[in-house]
């Protein structure tokens, strides 16, 4: 059971076929989790209209390779094959469950062009919205970007380890922030859906703990 009083948010993240301009969700993972990171519940979902029925699109995808380890870890139960219906049906029981305050992801506008284009192209536009209407759309790279990324120990940090932009600013992907967070120089991130979800929630936890104002919305 969880506590009502609480705020609950929903981390989500999608891996894309299609390039980056259109792309298409083969995969989501999702975690719903509250302020502090702790996980109530996850999911893991294989997108079948893109990866079973769209076969030479998935293979398009910059990870196409993880092809037979998604094969076998559906086999093994830890991934479930779903149509992209289900899977927004989904997210939107647990959204009204857990009654989220926010659905956060690391550069949310992708997931958010990824989810909505894939179910339009799947339904032929029939639908066209993906997450819930009216819950905030968070984005852990802004909130990072105001708050982590400003401080002279990630900033010294970036420079000695060579994460840092041509023009001398520190860079702020989902990977050097874990990196950086757990004081893990060697961590490689999944690029599946569910794991990566899970350090994109330690660097939401991590923003919020900065009591600082930051940015949050994606459109902000």
């Amino acid at each position: 059971m969880h506590d009502k009083r609480k705020s609950y948010y929903l981390t989500i993240d999608t891996e894309t076929a299609n390039g980056l301009e259109d792309p298409m969700m083969y995969d989501i993972g999702g975690a719903i989790h509250d302020k502090q990171g702790h996980v109530l519940e996850t999911f893991s979902f294989i997108i079948y209209d893109i990866f079973c029925a769209e076969r030479a699109l998935f293979d398009t995808a910059y990870y196409a390779v993880k092809r037979p380890q998604y094969e076998a870890d559906i086999k093994a139960g830890s991934r479930k094959i779903v149509s992209i219906q289900t899977a927004r049906r989904h997210v939107t029981a647990l959204c009204r469950k857990y009654n989220v305050k926010a659905i956060v992801a690391h550069n949310a506008r992708f997931d958010y062009r990824s989810t909505n284009g894939t179910l339009r192209y799947v339904t032929k536009s029939a639908s066209r919205w993906f997450l819930p209407y009216g819950i905030p759309v968070w984005d852990t790279l802004k909130m990072a970007q105001d708050t982590i990324c400003r401080q002279p120990t990630y900033i010294n940090w970036c420079r000695r380890n060579g994460y840092c932009l041509k023009n001398g600013k520190p860079r702020a992907t989902a990977e050097i922030l874990y990196k950086y967070i757990k004081l893990r120089p060697d961590f490689t991130e999944d690029h599946t859906g569910l794991e990566d979800v899970l350090i994109e929630k330690e660097i939401f936890t991590k923003c919020m703990a900065q009591h600082k104002k930051m940015r949050k919305s994606a459109w902000e």
